[in-house]
């Protein structure tokens, strides 16, 4: 009779990856960030880094304020995702989902960002990250939705690793809920598949 597999208790199940559109959560947003510098000289005049998320959030007019300070300064335009770009984006994302052998368990696709919940695979998340921004970009730069030199996702994607069962569940429910918060329709993507866990 053969011994069950060990289970380590650091698993990592699945990871959340998150790719914010381009100049919509700059360094020093006043919400807080994950960066450590802004390398702009033009936006550090907007204030200070606060590492990390706030506890206390700002007003959104203060929020709406800011980046209406900063958008000047960007080197390219924001763009938001309207329902014609949301679905090239979300064939941009099955197409890398089949080429690569990914597992999809949630994907949202929101006005400046979208979230992902994929099973471990051979590819680190930060490789899944590289591969879904670039797949992403060029269908949007191909169809004409943004400039061949557009940038479309901020330099800084966001993970968050997964170890049980419980987390993967509740980061599924939370992505599938993301798009109602925003005021959109529940989203059904075919690269989408259900939780086998």
């Amino acid at each position: 009779m053969g011994k069950a597999p060990i289970r380590l208790s650091g698993t990592v199940r699945a990871a959340h990856l998150i790719l914010t559109g381009y100049g919509h959560w700059l360094p020093n947003d006043p919400r807080g960030s994950g960066s450590s510098e802004v390398r702009s000289a033009a936006l550090r005049e907007l204030g200070e880094i606060h590492f990390g998320r706030k506890r206390v959030q700002p007003p959104r007019a203060d929020l709406r304020g800011f980046y209406r300070q900063a958008e000047p300064k960007l080197a390219h335009p924001t763009i938001w995702f309207d329902a014609t770009t949301r679905d090239a984006v979300a064939r941009a994302v099955g197409d890398v989902i089949s080429r690569n052998g990914y597992t999809c368990w949630a994907l949202a696709i929101l006005r400046n960002h979208l979230h992902a919940v994929i099973r471990t695979h051979r590819d680190k998340a930060d490789t899944m990250l590289e591969k879904l921004g670039a797949g992403t970009r060029e269908r949007l730069r191909e169809s004409g939705a943004v400039p061949m030199d557009h940038p479309v996702w901020s330099e800084r994607p966001y993970k968050v690793f997964l170890k049980t069962r419980e987390e993967v569940v509740g980061r599924i429910e939370y992505v599938q809920g993301n798009p109602m918060k925003e005021g959109l329709a529940p989203q059904r993507w075919e690269c989408v598949v259900p939780f086998d866990g």
